[in-house]
């Protein structure tokens, strides 16, 4: 799966979207409800890098691959939504 940078982008994009939903489902419950805010920093810091390296490997990758402007669009537009990269990895990435 390492192999070349599809396959980074791959497991970028798991990473991002268990990140994604470690943030939203566990840090930010426990910073809101049981006034727990130390988990949100580490979390956040996490999720914004492999934020940043997913939009960075689709660009990345796109171009390499030649992909059009709406499987770009909609990869990115993955990144986003809860699910959305492992949905991603799924619809896109297992088809280039």
């Amino acid at each position: 799966m390492f192999k070349n940078n599809l396959g980074l982008l791959r497991i970028i994009g798991l990473l991002e979207g268990i990140s994604f939903l470690v943030l939203m489902g566990i840090a930010m419950p426990l910073k809101y409800i049981w006034n727990m805010p130390q988990f949100i920093y580490s979390t956040g810091m996490a999720h914004g890098l492999l934020f940043v390296l997913y939009i960075f490997f689709v660009l990345l990758v796109g171009y390499q691959l030649k992909w059009s402007f709406t499987k770009m669009f909609w990869a990115l537009l993955a990144s986003l939504l809860p699910f959305g990269t492992f949905v991603a990895d799924k619809k896109l990435f297992q088809k280039a």
